[in-house]
């Protein structure tokens, strides 16, 4: 079966079950269908699928194009490696329950899609879809989906199901962007054989989709006065205006050519707040797809110097307790979880 989920921009289509917002799988048309084939929609809870377009007359053999990987407005996704937060223990008490609509969707909620398709793709090429709303009241659109930022949705999703989305927002969005050479600008077609990269049918070049490496690091220090352990926040202008209380966040910032990822965690702390660092070590990653970023995740210990923020990048940047933290990213983030980590290590639960 062919299954995929639907995204506007960064946003993807939901349904709302008791563990919150969750992605909604629609199928997708199969190649051998002879016939008009019934769309018919997975992971819904108690909603009812309408038709966004009438299904042409003909589709069948327009069918074999709607499952093509690689349409504008359809990729295909990799399944992630990531730990699922659902144990075997789960899927089979759901398996065995399947009376129960909602308990038979735990089993399938962390599967694999197979597709991502953009909403415009969904339409026009009348691919059934659940009524879409733009109420979040759930209470009030227990029949209905709603589109949801991915920012909101991982801060509760399982890691490989969260990557999935990252994955298919990045292809999405490379498609759109890389429709002409960046060499000869002659159009771009899908290379063949399932390999995801667009081919210039001039000069031959391929593109393939661009992955940035940022790094992100979590700096720690004992407290000169009391001994308490303390990070290193800062206030980035990119958060925008905000409401007390403001939100602060990890140094971080783009690797640059030429240059090691140490290399680059150096640099970004001695830009940004002035000062140096030692027993720098990598921690974790996590892909990001704000454009299409892989987050590095290193900690680091304060060495020396006095905190000069960066004005054009910050506005504020100083060590606080642990026990008196800022408003901080929200979970499902690497921010949160390196600092998470710290915490945890001095037996404090965040």
């Amino acid at each position: 079966m062919t299954t995929a989920f639907v995204f506007d921009t960064e946003t993807v289509l939901c349904c709302h079950t008791p563990d919150g917002w969750w992605p909604i799988q629609v199928k997708l048309p199969q190649p051998s269908v002879s016939a008009t084939p019934k769309f018919t929609s997975t992971n819904i809870p108690n909603i009812s699928v309408e038709s966004t377009h009438s299904t042409a007359p003909n589709v069948a053999a327009d069918s074999i194009d709607v499952i093509n990987a690689y349409q504008l407005g359809c990729v295909e996704l990799a399944e992630s490696l990531g730990p699922s937060d659902c144990s075997d223990k789960d899927l089979e008490t759901a398996e065995n329950t399947l009376e129960s609509t909602l308990e038979n969707t735990l089993k399938n909620k962390t599967a694999p899609a197979t597709r991502a398709i953009t909403h415009n793709y969904a339409i026009n090429n009348n691919i059934a879809l659940p009524k879409i709303t733009t109420n979040l009241d759930s209470s009030a659109n227990v029949d209905s989906a709603v589109f949801i930022s991915y920012r909101q949705l991982i801060t509760h999703l399982p890691v490989a199901l969260a990557a999935q989305l990252s994955q298919a927002i990045q292809l999405l969005r490379w498609q759109a962007d890389t429709q002409f050479c960046s060499r000869c600008s002659a159009p771009v077609s899908s290379a063949q054989f399932a390999e995801r990269s667009m081919v210039c049918a001039v000069c031959r070049l391929r593109q393939y989709p661009r992955v940035q490496p940022c790094v992100i690091t979590a700096i720690t220090r004992p407290n000169p006065l009391t001994g308490e352990m303390q990070i290193l926040l800062a206030h980035h202008h990119r958060y925008g205006t905000q409401s007390a209380p403001l939100q602060y966040g990890l140094i971080a910032g783009f690797v640059e050519v030429g240059e090691s990822l140490e290399h680059a965690v150096v640099r970004e702390v001695a830009e940004e707040v002035s000062i140096s660092l030692t027993d720098i070590r990598y921690v974790s990653s996590q892909p990001w797809p704000f454009p299409s970023n892989l987050m590095l995740g290193f900690r680091a210990t304060y060495a020396g110097g006095d905190i000069l923020v960066q004005k054009d990048e910050l506005s504020h940047a100083e060590f606080f307790d642990i026990s008196n933290l800022p408003k901080i990213p929200f979970k499902g983030s690497i921010a949160y979880d390196l600092i998470a980590q710290i915490l945890h290590e001095q037996g404090v639960c965040l």
